[in-house]
């Protein structure tokens, strides 16, 4: 295991969490980030004893938050015994060297421990190249870091460098690795776009979302499959393929790795062929977990990845899953208590302001319970035949 990595499944580590409020991210916001590399730390096997967030007009160059911050950090994780501590942001190498002088224990950051879930989850070869692509990327200009050990053996007579050169001959090992591993997804990519190309005419339909929105459950719901699913971030992360088959019309059904906010470039770099399905996809199916109190913002933060990695126009279905865990507070009633699920009715919710979101185009369902999900086929059904029928002008036997 490489070193300021966390293993899913491994004995847990307590682990405390930094983020900053700058000018483009209110104190709400950081707070709701926070909350979310928590459910990232958990993912990854480590318990969460406490939450720092710095105020600040700039991230610091150097150590990303103030010394005062810094000392206050390295204070607490000395008298509690915590051993490691995870950044809300990518740092820089330099970053890096300089907090772990200052607090002497393991520096995460969300990329890094994002990457870590990734090697974790992956099953097939396909997924474990990519994830090792994106992980060696990430590590390149952080060597230096990786050999402290050996910055005492720098200077001196007949000693000059080896530190260096142990870098630099390191650095040549992970780009020849890069290269390889570009080399081998290059020939898998071809392999799954034969595959795609072999797959005939039939109509595509890609599941979209944020992670965790529930994507695999609707996959096994509509193709009667078994994909894996679990409430944790990033439970599958391999492509999976079914044909599906409404009333008398059939379609391909894919479901794709989920996004988050600040997904690491190196995964977008090296999912390539993964986010290709989105891309040759003649449906979206935007799963979002109505549930999660910032529903709004992961499905903002999806559409924008979705405008950067597809630039055409296609039919959108936005589903608003989890309705049997929704609860809200009305803004303009006096009484604070949320409102559960059990007195939020499907009618209530279609006569919501999320009702006329995608020009009508969205379904209200649980997928777990199996609630309102034939109003979901009908939509799918409909936008389907639709896109049959342009391919197909002259082939109505179906309809």
């Amino acid at each position: 295991m490489q070193e300021g990595h966390v293993t899913v499944g491994a004995v847990e580590e307590d682990c405390v969490l930094v983020g900053v409020v700058i000018q483009t991210v209110s104190e709400k916001e950081a707070l709701e980030h926070l909350d979310e590399l928590e459910f990232l730390a958990e993912t990854a096997g480590a318990i969460t004893k406490k939450k720092f967030l710095q105020k600040v007009t700039h991230v610091y160059p150097k150590t990303f938050v103030g010394t005062g911050k810094l000392e206050e950090i390295r204070e607490y994780i000395k008298h509690h015994n915590i051993d490691m501590v995870i950044f809300d942001d990518e740092l820089s190498p330099s970053q890096l060297r300089n907090i772990e002088r200052v607090l002497e224990c393991k520096i995460l950051d969300r990329n890094i421990l994002i990457l870590d879930i990734f090697a974790s989850r992956a099953r097939t070869s396909h997924a474990r190249t990519q994830v090792e692509l994106a992980q060696l990327q990430y590590m390149l200009p952080r060597l230096t870091r990786m050999w402290t050990h050996l910055e005492r053996q720098k200077g001196g007579i007949g000693m000059r460098g080896p530190g260096e050169t142990q870098i630099e001959s390191d650095r040549r090992v992970i780009q020849d690795r890069i290269a390889l591993m570009r080399e081998k997804l290059r020939d898998i990519d071809k392999q799954m776009s034969t595959q795609r190309g072999n797959r005939g005419e039939l109509v595509r339909v890609s599941l979209v979302g944020y992670t965790n929105a529930g994507k695999s459950t609707l996959m096994n719901l509509l193709s009667k499959s078994e994909v894996f699913a679990e409430n944790k971030l990033f439970a599958t992360l391999d492509t999976t393929v079914r044909k599906v088959v409404i009333e008398n019309l059939p379609f391909l059904l894919t479901d794709t790795v989920g996004f988050i906010r600040k997904l690491p470039a190196q995964l977008l770099e090296s999912f390539k062929s993964t986010l290709d399905e989105v891309r040759e996809a003649d449906i979206l199916i935007h799963v979002v977990d109505i549930s999660h109190p910032n529903f709004e913002d992961q499905l903002n933060v999806v559409n924008e990845t979705l405008a950067e990695i597809d630039k055409v126009e296609k039919p959108v279905i936005l589903v608003f899953n989890k309705i049997d865990a929704y609860s809200h507070i009305e803004k303009d009633e006096d009484d604070l208590t949320p409102k559960t699920a059990e007195n939020i009715s499907l009618e209530e919710l279609k006569t919501t302001w999320m009702s006329k979101m995608n020009n009508h185009n969205c379904v209200f369902i649980s997928a777990t319970d199996k609630e309102n999900v034939e109003e979901l086929k009908t939509v799918i059904y409909e936008e389907v035949k639709r896109i049959f029928k342009i391919r197909y002008p002259y082939n109505h036997f179906l309809f």
